[in-house]
């Protein structure tokens, strides 16, 4: 009997499962294509801020007695000059107190001539003995009452003369209507704003920094203002004012630039590019859709070049506005970004991307 030779049978079946477990491998996943950018800014380039003129002064007015509105003599955009009726109220009630009050001072006055004869006769007659002293005492008291009474009614009546010219609303000082608060019928509270005026010949420039540009301003920093419907129309300003706080959604602070002799074209409400004279450095700035926000933490994804793989990098936001962020803290000058689809993407991750923008 021949022996079996098993071996190169088993050799065989060996081979061919290695086979199979080659063919039934996972494949490795291929790259995943990104969108990115390459941030390098350029420090020390001039940068301009969106603004609004606006007044420096500016007043709401009301009037300063309870009643109902039957006259508002202006609209929005009317020029008023100083001392001219804005609005007034129905001058039914207080006419009717005048008219009392007159009638209350006209009885105290007869009182106080009554009780002057009195006193002049109880005089005669004390000078006479023919009247005790405490009849002339009495007839003394008397008048005095009815003197201070006189003296009441007469302030009383100054009073309600007064209050009746509340019903009238005047403009305190040239200026141009810039809201109507109230319409004829309505009934107003006193102190309600009724009509806003602004005084538009001294006029200031409105814009919004970051707490780093505002670092970077020197006292009463020079701007130079220029109008955004026509970039050749512009005027020189210095900062008057920096708002103490920053907003609490844009995290920034209100910048109030006083204009030298602003032509007439910076009409109130006008939108305006202002431009410090001074360089601020500038900052890196990503789009919105850049930024990952993971349980109270901020990051980015930042491209290996060398390994075609991205990993997370924490970074500190700054300002947030026209859908892109502000970069404070945490990357580097010439790192590359992903702009999109942050958050399925995982550390380590092969990713494919192109040459991307500068930003």
């Amino acid at each position: 009997m021949r022996p079996v030779l098993a071996f190169p049978a088993a050799a065989t079946l060996a081979l061919l499962l290695a086979g199979c477990n080659e063919d039934s491998a996972t494949p490795p996943a291929p790259p995943r294509p990104v969108l990115s950018v390459v941030v390098d800014p350029q420090s020390g380039r001039e940068r301009g801020y969106a603004g609004v003129i606006e007044p420096r002064y500016h007043t709401d007015l009301g009037f300063r007695v309870l009643g109902r509105i039957i006259a508002r003599d202006v609209n929005v955009g009317d020029l008023v000059k100083a001392g001219q009726q804005l609005a007034a109220l129905d001058p039914q009630i207080s006419d009717f107190t005048v008219r009392s009050l007159e009638a209350s001072l006209s009885n105290a006055r007869a009182q106080l001539a009554n009780t002057d004869a009195t006193l002049q006769r109880q005089t005669t007659l004390l000078a006479q003995k023919i009247a005790s002293q405490a009849d002339f005492d009495s007839a003394q008291q008397a008048q005095q009452a009815a003197a201070a009474a006189v003296t009441q009614a007469e302030a009383n009546l100054a009073k309600a003369r007064e209050q009746h010219g509340y019903n009238r609303l005047d403009a305190d000082s040239d200026g141009v209507v810039t809201a109507v608060d109230a319409e004829v019928g309505q009934t107003v509270a006193a102190g309600q704003t009724v009509v806003s005026v602004a005084r538009p010949d001294v006029r200031e420039a409105v814009v919004d920094l970051g707490d780093d540009e505002i670092a970077a301003l020197p006292p009463g920093a020079a701007f130079k203002v220029t109008l955004q419907i026509d970039p050749s129309v512009e005027t020189a300003g210095r900062v008057r004012e920096i708002a103490p706080q920053a907003d609490a959604t844009t995290r920034t602070r209100r910048v109030r630039i006083a204009l030298d002799d602003p032509p007439a074209a910076f009409r109130l409400g006008t939108t305006v590019t202002a431009t410090p004279k001074v360089v601020l450095a500038s900052s890196i700035r990503l789009p919105a859709t850049a930024i990952l926000e993971r349980d109270g933490s901020t990051f980015v994804w930042v491209v290996d070049e060398a390994r075609k793989s991205v990993r997370r990098v924490p970074v500190r936001i700054g300002r947030r506005a026209d859908g892109t962020v502000e970069i404070a803290g945490g990357l580097d000058a010439g790192a590359r970004v992903v702009t999109a689809g942050v958050h399925s993407l995982t550390d380590g991750q092969a990713v494919r991307f192109g040459q991307g923008d500068m930003l």
